[in-house]
């Protein structure tokens, strides 16, 4: 299932998001892209300052969000494929 709106992750209910994964590259976010989408999760994806390189700049992260329903199983199926590292532990 392809990326989507964050906006569309949210329904009638006011369902909550949850973070999952926090990608500080480009390789952990096309990583972590590839697993959900092949394990056919709805996920949103937002870049988020993270903080400063050396010389002053901000540094952005690509954030995943899922359903708040859906954040443990996520969790697990993104640790099962080796990117336990960027995992959001709330």
């Amino acid at each position: 299932m392809p990326r989507i709106d964050p906006l569309e992750l949210e329904e009638p209910g006011d369902r909550e998001l949850a973070r999952v994964f926090i990608a500080a590259t480009m390789v952990e976010a096309k990583q972590a892209e590839a697993v959900l989408t092949a394990h056919e999760v709805r996920y949103a994806v937002v870049a988020e300052p993270i903080g400063r390189t050396l010389f002053g700049s901000a540094r952005n992260a690509a954030v995943f969000y899922v359903a708040a329903t859906d954040a443990d199983a996520c969790t697990s199926v993104l640790v099962n494929n080796g990117l336990e590292f960027g995992i959001v532990k709330e």
